[in-house]
């Protein structure tokens, strides 16, 4: 089980583990989103792009962060909803063979005006292996509370 509203503090820094971004899984967010822009999957393309090379979807790299954020399991059965995602930036290409890893800093925790249930509000941070700011996102969760 995860934590609940009252679990979290306000300043608590949690950090994911990390994961390695590689061509294959590109090619399976390209395949199931339909998103194939060339800067993805075109390698021949892509060496004439500021980058030189393929680089990763960002929304791919949203996503493995919110998959690394549930593997963390701090949100597994108390998790009501996901609210929003704010503020979202991508600073730095992830480049294949980058692993990532996601820094969640709990910025705000508030009561829902349903007693069983509260508001944590996240600064978040994906950097790449060499500590680099790849995506930065603020993220409002629905949590189940303890008490109420």
């Amino acid at each position: 089980m995860g934590r609940f509203w009252e679990e979290f503090s306000v300043g608590e820094v949690l950090i994911t583990g990390r994961r390695t971004i590689d061509g294959g899984d590109v090619s399976r967010f390209a395949g199931l989103t339909g998103d194939f822009n060339p800067l993805h999957v075109d390698a021949e393309f892509a060496k004439t792009t500021p980058f030189g090379e393929r680089v990763a979807h960002g929304i791919l790299t949203l996503a493995v962060s919110h998959g690394q954020q549930n593997l963390g399991g701090w949100f597994e059965g108390t998790t009501l909803a996901l609210l929003g995602l704010d503020l979202l930036d991508f600073t730095t290409p992830v480049r294949f063979g980058d692993t990532i890893r996601t820094e969640l800093t709990v910025k705000e925790t508030r009561p829902s005006s349903k007693p069983d249930r509260g508001v944590v509000v996240f600064d978040v941070v994906v950097k790449n292996q060499r500590g680099e700011a790849v995506c930065t996102y603020q993220e409002t969760v629905l949590m189940r509370r303890k008490s109420g």
